[in-house]
């Protein structure tokens, strides 16, 4: 029995290790983002950047071959198709409207929303203090808002219209968490994530490339002009900023986040999304001249905080009650 709850404590921290790593390598997503968006459209770049989570998941794929009932491959099928062509692509039409910045910071809505909908759909309980880190960092991510700066130049004002698509993408995000936790029922983590993303980069590309391919055949019936994918082109510094956003922001992190929600209750683990907002905020004043006051320091204060204290106190729910 004691064997069994060291081993229990022991994935509960490795659990909330892997969403905490996800949270940080999601900070750094719309930074890369909007690097190659300086050089493509949003489709294309969103194209290349599952192009490379591609090339980290084909093995996983290729090693951890299973079958799928019909109801199970018609969920896979709905959960890619939120996952990745329309998450994506209204997020970063977002970021182009937007600044990385304020894109970061609208994440920080997304643990209120993973708790809510945690507590709505799956019967699982959060008591006070879990609401009250919750709302805490949710706080800490206003903070930081109001201690943003505007900037100025083509990508350096930030829009209601661009916020609100990244808010919306999260919604998408939200249940593309809920379906894929559905499928980890019945198979591992790592197929789950592998399989989502396969499929739904095959959805992106018909999407993408459809009009392109297919502007012989249809010519002046197409309402616009189907560009091909920039290649020749794209300076080193945008393949390197799409394969980090592919490998590391898509691949990896799809992967940490979904072993992580396995093992740990999806409400606690909600609040490492909030690093997101922080990271960005952090890069947007180190490497794209932006400014931060102290009230985004406190936020940024607030979140960490939260995350600790929500994840080491003890007495918390049973990770089996999460998103079933």
């Amino acid at each position: 029995m004691g064997d069994q709850s060291t081993r229990n404590k022991r994935l509960a921290f490795l659990g909330y290790g892997a969403c905490a790593l996800a949270g940080c390598l999601w900070g750094t997503g719309f930074y890369f983002g909007r690097l190659a968006l300086n050089e493509m459209s949003v489709e294309h770049m969103v194209l290349y950047r599952f192009f490379f989570a591609c090339l980290g998941m084909i093995p996983i794929a290729l090693l951890n071959r299973v079958r799928l009932t019909r109801s199970e491959i018609r969920l896979l099928l709905i959960s890619a198709s939120l996952g990745v062509p329309v998450q994506f692509l209204i997020q970063f039409h977002g970021l182009a409207r937007t600044t990385v910045s304020h894109a970061s910071l609208m994440v920080g809505t997304m643990p209120v929303l993973l708790a809510a909908a945690a507590v709505l759909f799956a019967g699982e309980r959060l008591d006070g203090f879990g609401w009250l880190a919750l709302c805490g960092s949710t706080v800490g991510a206003a903070l930081i808002v109001l201690g943003g700066s505007r900037g100025s130049g083509a990508h350096g004002e930030p829009s209601l219209v661009g916020d609100l698509m990244v808010i919306f993408s999260l919604i998408t995000a939200l249940a593309w968490i809920l379906l894929s936790k559905k499928l980890m029922q019945t198979h591992s983590p790592p197929v789950v994530t592998a399989y989502t993303i396969l499929s739904g980069a095959t959805m992106l590309a018909a999407w993408v490339l459809g009009p392109w391919l297919l502007s012989p055949v249809l010519g002046s019936s197409l309402h616009y002009q189907a560009q091909p994918p920039p290649f020749a082109h794209v300076s080193v510094t945008a393949w390197v900023a799409l394969a980090i956003s592919g490998l590391l922001c898509t691949a990896t992190t799809t992967l940490l986040w979904n072993w992580g929600i396995h093992h740990v209750p999806a409400s606690r683990a909600g609040v490492f999304l909030n690093i997101e907002p922080a990271l960005g905020s952090w890069l947007g004043v180190q490497l794209l001249g932006e400014h931060l006051g102290p009230y985004a320091w406190l936020g940024g204060a607030l979140i960490l905080v939260a995350a600790v204290a929500l994840t080491t106190r003890g007495h918390e729910p049973s990770p089996a009650v999460i998103l079933e």
